[in-house]
C-alpha cells in the first residue's frame, strides 16, 4: 500500500466515528430501488483538501440478501469538486453547514444530504438509476441492466464515453456484464485511451480487466518504454508486474554499474531474490562487479553476505565465489570450522574442511 493510500485510510478511520455519530441523528434512508433486496443503508464521507480540485469521496452501503442478512460494500475514489453539483467550497470549508448536492453519472444520479465542517463532510445518499441509459444499453444489444448493475456502473463512471471509445477501438463489447466488470475492476475511460496512446488497443475486455487487476498501470508501461522495453504484449506486461520487476528495480542496477539486460533477465534476477542491497553488501566485503549470473548462483545456493563475513571473521578472506558455493552446498559454516579448530584440527584449508564434512566428521 502506498503512503498516500495509508494516509487516506487513516483519515477515514479517524473520521468514521464522527460519521457514525452524525448518521445516528438521521433516519435510515432507503435507496430508490424497485428491488427490495438491493441497497438498504447508504453513507458518504468526503475530504476536501485545500488547493486541490479533486476531493476524496468514500461511499458505504449495504445490500440485503435472501435469507443471508446484509453485506457491506465500500467505494473510495477521487472526483473533481465541480462534479458535486449544488455544493460550494464555502459550504465545504464552513464552520458547520447542512448540504444537499448531486453526483451525476450516465448510469444514474447520486443524491447526497448531510453536513460539512472545515473540509470534512458526511451523511446519507440515495441513488436514482437512469432508465434512459438502461434503455440505450438494451437498444445497443448489450442486454437489460438491473438497478444494481446501474449502480456499479455509476460508481465506476462507466458510461457513454467509455462505450464509444471501446467501440471505436474495436473491443469485443457485447454484454452489460462486461461493462459492470470494467466498472468494478477500475477500467476507466482514461485507462483505455492511455493504453491506445502507448500503442495498446487490446480488443479484449477480459485483457483490460486482467491488466488492471494485476496492477499494470499507464505509468508502469510508460516507465518500461523509457527503458527501451517497447511493444510488449499484454501477457508480458502482466508477467513483469506479477514478478515485481519495475523500472525502479532495473534503474537501481543500472545505477550500480550494470549493463542493460533483457526483460527476462530482470525477471529471473527478481525471482531469485537478487537486489541492489545484496550487491552493495557484497561490495563492502570486496566482491565487486560480479555478473548477474554469478549473483543468481550465489542467491540460489544460499551464499549470503553474513555467511561471507563470518568466514572472514575467522580468517578466511576473499574466498572465491565458486568455493563459497561449495562450502554452502556441503554444509560447512564458520561455526563448523571454529568448533573443529577448537577440537584440535588446526589450520586446515577450506577444501579439507569440506572433505571432513563429507566424511561425516562431527563438530560436537
Amino acid at each position: 500500500m502506498s503512503i498516500t493510500s495509508s494516509v487516506r485510510s487513516l483519515r477515514f478511520l479517524v473520521l468514521l466515528p464522527l460519521l457514525t455519530l452524525f448518521l445516528a441523528c438521521y433516519p435510515e434512508t432507503p435507496v430508490t430501488y424497485s428491488n427490495p433486496q438491493q441497497l438498504n443503508i447508504s453513507q458518504w464521507l468526503i475530504e476536501v483538501p485545500t488547493g486541490n480540485d479533486q476531493v476524496q469521496l468514500s461511499m458505504r452501503y449495504s445490500r440485503k440478501r435472501d435469507g443471508n442478512g446484509s453485506g457491506y460494500s465500500n467505494n473510495d475514489f477521487r472526483v473533481p469538486f465541480d462534479q458535486l453539483v449544488g455544493l460550494t467550497r464555502e459550504q465545504a470549508m464552513s464552520s458547520g453547514s447542512h448540504v444537499q448536492f448531486q453526483l451525476k453519472r450516465d448510469a444514474g444520479v447520486f443524491n447526497f444530504e448531510g453536513w460539512f465542517k472545515e473540509g470534512n463532510g458526511s451523511g446519507h445518499f440515495t441513488f436514482s438509476p437512469s432508465a434512459t441509459f438502461a434503455a440505450d444499453l438494451s437498444r445497443q444489444g448489450l442486454g437489460k441492466a438491473t438497478d444494481e448493475q446501474l449502480l456499479s456502473m455509476a460508481l465506476g463512471d462507466t458510461g457513454y464515453a467509455l462505450i464509444s471509445e471501446l467501440r471505436a477501438q474495436g473491443y469485443d463489447l457485447s454484454t452489460v456484464e462486461q461493462l459492470v466488470r470494467m466498472a468494478e475492476h477500475g477500467v476507466r475511460l482514461d485507462y483505455v485511451q492511455g493504453l491506445k496512446s502507448q500503442g495498446y488497443s487490446l480488443k479484449s475486455v477480459d485483457f483490460l480487466v486482467k491488466m488492471r487487476d494485476h496492477g499494470v498501470s499507464l505509468n508502469f508501461i510508460h516507465e518500461l518504454t523509457g527503458l527501451g522495453f517497447t511493444g510488449l504484449s499484454a501477457e508480458d506486461l502482466i508477467r513483469t508486474r506479477d514478478h515485481g520487476v519495475s523500472a525502479r528495480f532495473i534503474n537501481e542496477f543500472i545505477a550500480a554499474g550494470y549493463s542493460r539486460a533483457t526483460l527476462e533477465d530482470w525477471i529471473t534476477l527478481k525471482d531469485h531474490g537478487v537486489s541492489t542491497e545484496f550487491v552493495s553488501a557484497l561490495k563492502d566485503l570486496g566482491y565487486t562487479r560480479l555478473d548477474l549470473d554469478t549473483l543468481r548462483t550465489m542467491k540460489d545456493h544460499g551464499v549470503s553476505a553474513s555467511f561471507i563475513k563470518e568466514l572472514k571473521d575467522i580468517g578466511y578472506d576473499s574466498v572465491p565465489v565458486e568455493q563459497l558455493v561449495r562450502l554452502k552446498d556441503h554444509g560447512v559454516s564458520a561455526a563448523y570450522i571454529k568448533r573443529l579448530k577448537d577440537r584440535g584440527y588446526g589450520e586446515l584449508s577450506l577444501d579439507e574442511f569440506i572433505q571432513l564434512r563429507d566424511r561425516g566428521t562431527k563438530d560436537e
